[in-house]
C-alpha cells in the first residue's frame, strides 16, 4: 500500500514538472524571421514636363517639375533639376510635342539668345518688337513668355485743358510676349555705375503693330496688362474690343469740376435795312 502511495506521488511530482516545463518553452519568444534588407537603386532628378505641351510652346515656370529616375534609366540629354537649370529653361521654345511626364531633352528646347530663336517662334508673317517697362509697369517680373498682354500708353498732352491733359489708351491689343530680359538704362541718375536695370519685352506683332509699338514709344509711357488665360467653350481665348482712350477729368471727377465754364459764345449778325446802314445783333 506505500508502495502505490509512493509511485502515485512520484507521477503527480514528474506531471508538476513536465507541465512547467512546457509553460516555460511555449512562453520564450518565437524567432523573428530573417529580412534582407535591399538598397534601393541609385536615382537622379531630372527635370520634366508637368504637363503636355504643344510644338511652339513657350515654357513657363508650372510647365516644368522634377521627377527622380534610376541613374541606368536616364535618357541622353536629360537635364538634370537643379535651380540654374529650371531658370534656364523659362522662356525656351519646345521643338516638338512633349506628353505629361516626359523628360526635357536638350535636343528639344530651343532657348532665348540662342542662334535662331526669334525665327523659330515668330508665326509666319509676324514681327518681333522690343520695348522697355519697368519693375512696376511690367507687373514686376509676373509677365512670362507666352503671356498674352495689352500693351497701354500713358500720355501728358500738351496745350490740352487740365481734365484732358493726361490719357490712357490701348495701342496694341492681345499680343503674345516671345523673351523677357534686361537691359541698362544709360544716364540714369541710380547706381554708381551711371545706369539702373529696366526690364525688357519682346512681342510678337504685325508690320503694322510694329509701327504703332514704336511711334508709341516716344509719346509717353508703356505698361503691359496681363490677359486672362480663360477660354470659351470652343477652346479659343476669351477677346474684348479694346477701351476708348480715358482722360484725367474722367477718373477724377473733382479735377474735371474745377475747370472753369466756359464763356458763352456770341454770335453776331449784320442787319441792313435798305439803306448802306447796318445794324449789330448779338445773341
Amino acid at each position: 500500500m506505500i508502495f502505490r502511495v509512493l509511485i502515485f506521488g512520484l507521477l503527480i511530482v514528474g506531471l508538476v514538472a513536465v507541465s512547467i516545463f512546457g509553460v516555460e518553452i511555449l512562453n520564450q519568444p518565437k524567432p523573428q524571421p530573417v529580412v534582407a534588407v535591399v538598397a534601393p537603386p541609385p536615382s537622379e532628378q531630372i527635370i520634366v514636363t508637368a504637363g503636355a505641351l504643344q510644338a511652339g510652346s513657350l515654357l513657363q515656370p508650372t510647365d516644368v517639375t522634377g521627377a527622380a529616375v534610376p541613374t541606368n534609366a536616364v535618357p541622353a540629354g536629360a537635364t538634370l533639376d537643379t535651380p540654374q537649370n529650371m531658370s534656364s529653361l523659362v522662356g525656351s521654345m519646345v521643338r516638338a510635342p512633349l506628353a505629361a511626364g516626359a523628360p526635357v531633352l536638350a535636343t528639344e528646347v530651343i532657348h532665348p539668345g540662342d542662334h535662331g530663336f526669334l525665327a523659330a517662334v515668330l508665326a509666319p508673317g509676324m514681327r518681333a518688337v522690343t520695348v522697355a517697362v519697368d519693375n512696376v509697369t511690367g507687373a514686376n517680373g509676373l509677365i512670362w513668355p507666352g503671356d498674352n498682354v495689352d500693351v497701354l500708353l500713358t500720355q501728358t498732352i500738351a496745350g490740352a485743358p487740365e481734365d484732358k491733359s493726361i490719357a490712357a489708351e490701348v495701342v496694341l491689343s492681345d499680343v503674345r510676349v516671345i523673351a523677357t530680359g534686361a537691359e541698362l538704362v544709360k544716364n540714369a541718375a541710380a547706381g554708381a555705375d551711371g545706369g539702373q536695370p529696366a526690364q525688357t519685352v519682346t512681342l510678337e506683332v504685325t508690320p503694322e503693330q510694329a509701327s504703332r509699338c514704336l511711334v508709341a514709344t516716344n509719346l509717353g509711357r508703356l505698361s503691359l496688362i496681363v490677359h486672362s488665360a480663360q477660354t470659351l467653350a470652343d477652346g479659343k481665348p476669351a477677346r474684348n474690343a479694346p477701351p476708348a482712350p480715358v482722360y484725367a477729368g474722367e477718373v477724377s471727377p473733382a479735377l474735371a469740376s474745377s475747370q472753369p465754364a466756359a464763356p458763352p459764345q456770341v454770335s453776331t449778325v449784320k442787319v441792313f435795312q435798305g439803306s448802306p446802314a447796318e445794324q449789330d445783333y448779338s445773341f
